[in-house]
């Protein structure tokens, strides 16, 4: 049976956020006039802290306006390139490159799982050594360009948890992996950390922090 470990990323493996560099990574080196969008940004979280709108509309409403509404793989695959060495360079964190090195010496199978997209989540996986991605996809249209807009759930919360599973089922594991290691810093992934069979709290935020107190969950400073 191969044992899992499976990683959230945005302030777990990376100290920073990535979704909105992201953006701004490629308003930047492509057609810096969107910037001018920019208050609209402000304007749409804004409108997520008032609950006006959930993650996923907040996401879709920023690409578009800072990517655009679709764009071509060729045209984004550089951008997406750029970026993922940049955060591999700078942004993630010292103890998550011991912790995966650890990991893959035991033989586990590595499963990056996050709300960030697949996009470019896909790319730092790669260049961190890990085995499977599990991400928010973007709906693919038939002119192969890449749309902002959201295929599927948001993997995010509850959703996360559901996202995993049916990896689990389609990469035919069910009932055949072993022990399971999840490490995340957010309370987001409280379903995640039930059900997995070693929950690692990684430099959890204060609601994190006392719910890994109250279950006896490992708690870990990656620096």
């Amino acid at each position: 049976m191969t044992d899992l470990a499976i990683y959230d990323m945005d302030r777990t493996i990376t100290r920073r956020p990535t979704y909105t560099p992201f953006l701004l990574h490629c308003a930047i080196r492509r057609a810096p006039w969107r910037l001018i969008f920019l208050p609209l940004v402000i304007g749409s979280m804004l409108a997520y802290f008032a609950r006006l709108i959930d993650r996923g509309e907040l996401k879709q409403i920023n690409q578009a306006l800072l990517i655009g509404r679709t764009i071509h793989p060729s045209d984004l695959q550089p951008l997406v390139d750029g970026f993922a060495d940049a955060q591999v360079k700078s942004n993630i964190r010292p103890g998550a490159l011991e912790a995966i090195a650890r990991d893959q010496a035991q033989g586990r199978r590595l499963v990056l799982a996050t709300a960030s997209y697949r996009l470019y989540s896909a790319a730092i996986a790669e260049r961190l050594g890990f085995d499977d991605v599990i991400a928010t996809d973007s709906i693919i249209g038939l002119d192969e360009r890449v749309h902002a807009r959201i295929a599927g759930d948001n993997c995010y919360g509850p959703a996360k948890l559901r996202m995993i599973a049916l990896w689990v089922e389609r990469s035919g594991l069910n009932g055949k992996h072993g022990h399971v290691r999840f490490y995340s810093d957010h309370v987001s992934d409280a379903p995640v950390f039930e059900w997995s069979d070693e929950p690692v709290a990684v430099n959890p935020h204060g609601k994190l922090e006392r719910l890994a107190k109250r279950r006896g969950w490992a708690v870990e400073d990656w620096g």
